[in-house]
């Protein structure tokens, strides 16, 4: 059984919510240990914490037989954090616990860590949720698992499957290497401040076999160029990619992005890295 805290403190409860950092508090305590048990703990010893905040999720981390680390780039939130659960209790923190205040965006993750293992979660401030995902995608052969709560719009699109409107570049290329799973959905009363609109959480495992038999690069290119003009046929929408006549007579190039598979794309992008009079 998990340990249950006690509701903030008033010194907890006077941290501001910086509109800039796109912060929304996490203050449900049993909010905090669904999302801390969203984690299989298979297979790595790390556990990366993006945007602690006041630390509601982070005590129920410390409680699993991990190294845990958080991040944030609120002064005042590490301030807090290095006070409580270093000096005041010191009891929940674990050894190995660090509070780093820098920019995960511009983080170096296999330094970080040493190349081992490390899963990352959070309560991921809504206006970096993407380019999260798509740096831990970059870092993907460290980060066999990810788990966190995001716009629920957002969530649902990264969990999506081809056929939806919905479906996209964050879609694709996170399942390429990722099972992506929705798990559940956050209102917006466990927040403060409360945002305007839902949130979700969701899980990403990465696959037993997660590198492509592509040039990842041009895979990366044709999903991006693709979807940038989702309402074209492949046909019309890479065409800046020169493209042989004869490989355009193919009927995949008739699609349309969005109905194409994971899978299709890996194969389109080998059928374009063979095109033998592509460019000429």
């Amino acid at each position: 059984m998990s340990k249950k805290f006690s509701s903030p403190k008033p010194k907890q409860a006077q941290i501001r919510a910086k509109k800039h950092l796109g912060q929304h508090f996490l203050h449900d305590e049993n909010t905090a240990e669904k999302i801390s048990n969203t984690l299989t703990l298979k297979n790595y010893v790390n556990v990366l914490e993006i945007g602690p905040g006041t630390g509601v999720l982070t005590k129920y981390l410390l409680q699993k037989d991990k190294n845990v680390k958080v991040i944030d780039l609120d002064k005042e939130s590490i301030a807090y954090l290095q006070e409580d659960f270093k000096t005041e209790h010191p009891e929940i923190a674990r050894e190995d616990f660090d509070i780093i205040e820098a920019d995960f965006l511009k983080l170096d993750l296999h330094q970080l860590f040493k190349g081992e293992q490390v899963a990352i979660t959070g309560n991921f401030p809504y206006n970096i949720s993407s380019q999260i995902v798509f740096k831990a995608i970059e870092n993907r052969a460290i980060v066999p698992e990810f788990t966190g709560m995001f716009q629920k719009e957002v969530a649902k699109r990264i969990c999506e499957k081809e056929g939806s409107k919905t479906y996209g570049i964050l879609s694709v290329l996170t399942q390429a290497y990722y099972d992506a799973e929705y798990l559940f959905t956050v209102s917006p009363g466990v927040f403060n401040p409360p945002p305007k609109v839902d949130s979700g959480v969701l899980r990403l495992i990465r696959k037993e076999n997660f590198t492509l038999e592509v040039d990842e690069t041009l895979f990366f290119t044709i999903v991006k160029t693709a979807f940038n003009q989702r309402r074209k046929t492949l046909r019309n929408s890479l065409k800046n990619l020169q493209l042989s006549e004869k490989l355009k007579e193919d009927s995949i190039f008739g699609k349309r992005p969005e109905q194409l598979s994971v899978q299709q794309f890996v194969e389109l992008t080998q059928k374009i890295g063979g095109d033998a009079n592509r460019n000429q």
